[in-house]
């Protein structure tokens, strides 16, 4: 009986040992380029006043302090309106900012992408259209909405918003055109509904996507200091507050330094945890 050999030969790639050391040594510089403004940013938290100013900026830190951190501290525990209550602000329009907008962008993404309805295309062209206004552009039109439905000096003028995001409609489509029709078909003559293959089905399966558009968005919000819709004190968010304190001239640049460490971290941290999601997300979302 003739043998029939399944074994899988390995392809070696063409390439001489000195072209994977260039591409080793653009690797590591280039790396190392990007690298500078983190390392910048979280050492000049550290930096005394007179190492903040020296000309020309070193990079590391000589005499490292905890002066700025304490300074930063006072200046919480002066404010007339608690932090607590800057930061619960913050929280509740991250949380419910960026659930929303998951949620309503992978709904809105699996009608487009796995249903046939009149003006789909034109709809789905005008989302791609709005991706490129600036935020400047729409302001004006926002605010008078915002103005007629009563929004004005509410969180609710963030938080909504923020769940028609165009860019997360786009992302979810364009993930869960992969998704095969048959998978979903046969969902259905199992008898799922329309709502349990959305939940069972297509979310899992396109966790990776829904997981990266939730750190944009959480990036996005947490920064935003609500300047456009919000005028009560007691409503503004944590970085209005930060900023405030950092916005003192060059007394407070020590302070400033540790404010923009704070706003950094909590956003890495988030994308440090997801990373491996994110590059399957970049590499099989179809984005061209």
């Amino acid at each position: 009986m003739m043998k029939i050999d399944f074994s899988i030969r390995r392809m070696k790639i063409s390439r001489s040992a000195g072209g994977d050391a260039l591409l080793l040594f653009i690797l590591i510089v280039t790396g190392l380029f990007m690298a500078i403004p983190l390392v910048y940013t979280v050492t000049g938290a550290f930096k005394p006043m007179n190492e903040i100013f020296l000309y020309p900026p070193r990079i590391f830190v000589r005499n490292p302090t905890l002066d700025n951190f304490k300074d930063l501290f006072i200046l919480m525990g002066e404010t007339w309106i608690p932090i607590t209550r800057y930061f619960m602000n913050s929280i509740l329009i991250v949380i419910l900012g960026t659930g929303g907008h998951v949620i309503i962008s992978s709904m809105g993404a699996y009608v487009v992408s796995k249903h046939t309805f009149p003006g789909k295309r034109f709809f789905s062209e005008m989302v791609i259209l709005s991706l490129m206004f600036a935020a400047e552009v729409t302001a004006i039109p926002n605010f008078l909405i915002m103005s007629k439905l009563g929004w004005i000096n509410t969180l609710t003028s963030m938080i909504v918003p923020a769940w028609g995001y165009s860019l997360g409609f786009y992302l979810m489509s364009r993930f869960m055109t992969q998704i095969p029709d048959t998978l979903l078909e046969a969902a259905k003559i199992d008898g799922a509904s329309e709502f349990r293959i959305f939940w069972t089905i297509v979310m899992p399966s396109v966790k990776p996507a829904w997981l990266t558009l939730m750190i944009l968005s959480f990036q996005q919000l947490w920064r935003d200091q609500g300047g456009r819709f919000i005028y009560k004190e007691v409503l503004k968010p944590l970085p209005y507050a930060l900023s405030q304190m950092a916005a003192g001239g060059l007394a407070r640049q020590g302070v400033a330094a540790v404010v923009a460490l704070i706003m950094m971290l909590v956003p890495i941290i988030l994308f440090v945890f997801n990373q491996s999601q994110i590059v399957e997300t970049m590499s099989t979302s179809g984005i061209d």
